[in-house]
């Protein structure tokens, strides 16, 4: 099992100074670095492409993700051009972690339709993936056509979306933060047992005693979880010390 991190707190606190984190972390040890979107919740989550766009220029040769993007708190030309930028400064790095949103607060900050978000999301993902993997559609000409790597797509949702997520996506992102650990290896049950690749369980809370996170890892390793990925705290423990913890 692959060992990642998030580059942003999802509690008010200062902003992570990104290129400094981004190095401490991949300087730990740490193979990947994510970021959600979160708007509207009281805390200053930097916005996912300015963060993922820095940490680009701040360390090579490190997968670089969202966890989750909000699709439909965007229009889908708008995110393909976004989504399309940051791959071009990211190349194959980039992962494109995408969900429905779950939180009312995110979408009332953007005067978004938070009781239609199932629906809105299924229409315009339809449209983003042709607009990443060509370049355009017949009403948005937003880049040559194989000019830019379309990322993969991985699912961040919960309920009957686990086995869409194994059926029509790349793989499935679990939130670590909202859900137990039993739940989440429950759940990657049912994703293997429909076909499903890649699962990612994003958001694992890293506090100062490292018992329960060396614990949950574990259980992540031993159900199969491709890809932890621990969330540290303000004033949390020392990357190289949450690094450790996974042999």
């Amino acid at each position: 099992m692959r060992l990642g991190a998030t580059l942003v707190h999802l509690t008010p606190a200062p902003p992570f100074p990104v290129a400094a984190w981004a190095r401490r972390l991949v300087d730990a040890g740490f193979e990947s670095l994510w970021t959600p979107q979160l708007i509207g919740r009281g805390a200053l989550v930097p916005d996912p492409f300015v963060t993922l766009a820095v940490a680009a220029t701040a360390v090579p040769d490190v997968e670089l993700g969202t966890a989750t993007v909000q699709v439909p708190l965007h229009h889908p030309a708008d995110l393909a051009h976004r989504v399309l930028s940051l791959a071009a400064v990211c190349g194959d790095r980039l992962t494109l972690g995408v969900s429905p949103g779950s939180t009312a607060a995110d979408f009332a900050a953007l005067d978004r339709d938070h009781a239609a978000r199932f629906r809105t999301f299924r229409r315009d993902v339809a449209r983003l993936r042709g607009l990443l993997a060509h370049g355009g559609d017949e009403d948005a000409d937003l880049a040559p056509a194989g000019t830019v790597p379309a990322p993969p797509l991985l699912l961040g949702s919960w309920g009957a979306n686990v086995e869409r997520a194994a059926q029509e996506f790349d793989g499935w992102v679990a939130s670590g933060y909202r859900r137990t650990a039993d739940e989440i290896v429950d759940a990657l049950a049912r994703f293997r047992a429909a076909g499903g690749g890649r699962a990612v369980v994003c958001a694992i809370p890293v506090s100062g005693d490292p018992g329960p996170t060396r614990e949950a890892l574990a259980g992540y390793a031993e159900a199969g979880v491709d890809d932890a990925v621990v969330l540290f705290a303000p004033g949390g423990p020392e990357p190289a010390r949450v690094r450790a913890l996974l042999p």
